[in-house]
């Protein structure tokens, strides 16, 4: 079963869209399951400012990536990319075993739009 948090951001998610003048954009996606997320980030003075996602997946998907951009908005570059699958579980008040790949999918697409945003940088 999903937990009260998880359910609250699969049926009101947060940050849903694009940010058309992103700073860093991240994908990832998961062949086996069909979960696609897209994670988009605005940065000023090394903090992230806004965050919006687009995802195509189940409601676990859809959940994690609600709660990510909720943590990483305020957050450091630094501390964002401290954020794990299990910070991100924890976070959603537990996901079922079988869907611990979507915090895996949340998490990775934040560290490429990070990634993304830092060789934009350069």
């Amino acid at each position: 079963m999903y937990s009260a948090k998880v359910m609250d951001h699969f049926t009101n998610p947060r940050n849903v869209g694009e940010i058309p003048d992103a700073d860093g954009i991240g994908a990832e996606g998961n062949p086996t399951c069909g979960d696609v997320m897209q994670i988009f980030i605005k940065v000023k003075d090394d903090t992230i400012v806004d965050a919006k996602f687009k995802t195509f997946g189940c409601g676990a998907a859809i959940a994690v990536s609600s709660m990510i951009t909720e943590m990483i908005k305020g957050k450091t570059i630094d501390e964002a990319l401290a954020i794990s699958k299990e910070t991100v579980a924890n976070e959603l008040g537990g996901l079922p075993a079988q869907k611990m790949h979507c915090s895996n999918l949340g998490a990775d697409a934040l560290k490429k739009a990070i990634e993304d945003y830092r060789n934009k940088k350069k």
